[in-house]
């Protein structure tokens, strides 16, 4: 038995459908731009085992599974990655708001050696990349090709070297206020100090003139006469 054709009208309605549902979801920021963050290269500087076993190196962020690192098994060897491998990517990260992540070496006997842990931003990649350093623990770069710092990050940014600026000026206003009082008092004292002792050396030229006046009267006998 023949099977009734779907009009014509109707493919072409759920097609329409399909193809607006494709443009009003590519219209909705971050719909598909994922920041997907991988990891670049790694380099750690110590590990925590006591025995002489490999270490076990994960990275985790709060709320999320271990991510484990297989490939770094020895210390001040600088490890390299191209995002294909099969454990990556290590997490994804919202617009707007950080993640609270780590890097960790998981330990058999007690609670897991942290390395280092921290906020990781969109805002904090520069060109896609971010490098992390924590001193005598380990350095790695982390990409994300659709991570950019957002407007608020520039403006925070902006705002926190304005404000450092107004600061300093401020400082240097008051420093040379400051400046300019202790060096008219100094001037005050200095002429007070010259106006006194030009008064002493004044009385002490008087009283040298009226001694010399009763040393002359003496010799002319003048004081007796008087």
């Amino acid at each position: 038995m023949r099977r009734p054709r779907r009009p014509m009208s109707s493919s072409i309605s759920n097609y329409s459908l399909l193809f607006f549902g494709h443009l009003l979801l590519c219209s909705i920021p971050g719909t598909f731009s994922s920041r997907i963050v991988t990891l670049g290269s790694i380099q750690i500087f110590t590990t925590h085992e006591w025995l002489p076993a490999k270490p076990t190196v994960y990275f985790r962020c709060q709320g999320e599974n271990k991510t484990f690192l297989p490939d770094v098994k020895e210390k001040d060897l600088l490890y390299t990655f191209n995002g294909e491998e099969s454990w990556q990517p290590l997490t994804e990260l919202p617009e707007k708001k950080c993640k609270r992540c780590g890097l960790y070496e998981e330990d058999s006997f007690k609670a897991d050696d942290v390395f280092d842990e921290w906020e990781l931003c969109a805002g904090n990649f520069i060109d896609g990349k971010y490098v992390h350093l924590k001193d005598k623990q380990f350095n790695a770069t982390f990409v994300c090709p659709q991570c950019i710092a957002s407007n608020d990050v520039n403006e925070a940014s902006d705002s926190k070297e304005a404000s450092g600026k107004r600061g300093t000026i401020i400082i240097a206003i008051v420093v040379s206020i400051f400046a300019s009082i202790l060096m008219v008092a100094a001037l005050v004292a200095l002429y007070k100090f010259w106006q006194k002792k030009r008064k002493e050396k004044d009385q002490a030229r008087f009283l040298q003139l009226f001694e010399e006046g009763d040393d002359i009267e003496d010799e002319l006998g003048l004081g007796n006469m008087i």
